[in-house]
């Protein structure tokens, strides 16, 4: 299968006035493609700094970080910001999509910066809504959408450039029960399609759709267990 992320020994210190806050402390994992995993931790435990360094939105102080076997962890901002858009897909709690922008016009976001001809994103955008089950929505924009509407145009979006990685940051924080349930249950429908899965999240109802769960404490992994309902009998 081969590995997506190999993280070897990564250390993240922020200074904060005259304190060093050590957040990440020689963190090691592997993820395999197509793997679904759920990263898990109390506030202060680290997993948003890890979101934030497998995401490519931050850099460790050190040790590596190997994304489909490019080393990312000493990249400037421009050649990450580049390597964010083509691998990682990301799903954030607040949705994160512009208010003016129609569903269809939000998905396309990323392919416009991936240099796609607008013909061919026009195309892509509207069958990646339509696999999300948005095929009647695509010339609202968010506020004429539902919260479970909007989360799965962001998922859509996080889709449309074919990444190696969906990055769900607490994907069903702000919804609904029920809701909460149709968005899991789509994210469980990507995974079998054969994307890489990753959810951080602090709800061990959503943790349990992952087949492998990380957990962080002090910046450190005091767990990283396979589901039992994804062991074969």
């Amino acid at each position: 299968m081969g590995k997506v992320i190999e993280i070897h020994d990564i250390v993240k210190n922020y200074q904060v006035g005259s304190v060093i806050v050590r957040a990440l402390r020689s963190l090691s994992v592997d993820i395999d493609k197509n793997e679904y995993v759920a990263i898990m931790g109390p506030s202060g435990s680290g997993k948003s700094t890890l979101m934030n360094l497998i995401g490519c939105l931050d850099t460790p102080t050190s040790g590596s970080y190997l994304l489909n076997n490019v080393d990312v962890s000493k990249m400037e901002d421009n050649m990450l910001a580049e390597i964010r858009n083509k691998e990682i897909g990301f799903v954030f709690q607040t949705f994160n999509l512009l208010p003016r922008y129609t569903a269809l016009e939000n998905v396309t976001l990323p392919l416009i910066y991936a240099g796609v001809p607008k013909i061919e994103r026009e195309k892509v955008a509207i069958e990646t809504l339509e696999q999300v089950g948005l095929a009647d929505r695509m010339t609202h924009k968010p506020n004429e959408l539902s919260g479970g509407q909007r989360q799965r145009v962001a998922i859509a979006r996080a889709l449309v450039n074919k990444p190696s990685i969906i990055l769900a940051d607490e994907p069903t924080g702000n919804l609904d029960s029920k809701t909460s349930v149709d968005i899991m249950g789509l994210l469980d429908e990507i995974h079998r399609n054969g994307n890489t899965v990753i959810v951080v999240t602090h709800e061990e109802d959503i943790a349990k759709h992952a087949a492998r769960i990380i957990r962080l404490l002090d910046g450190t992994i005091s767990a990283d267990i396979v589901n039992e309902k994804y062991v074969k009998a």
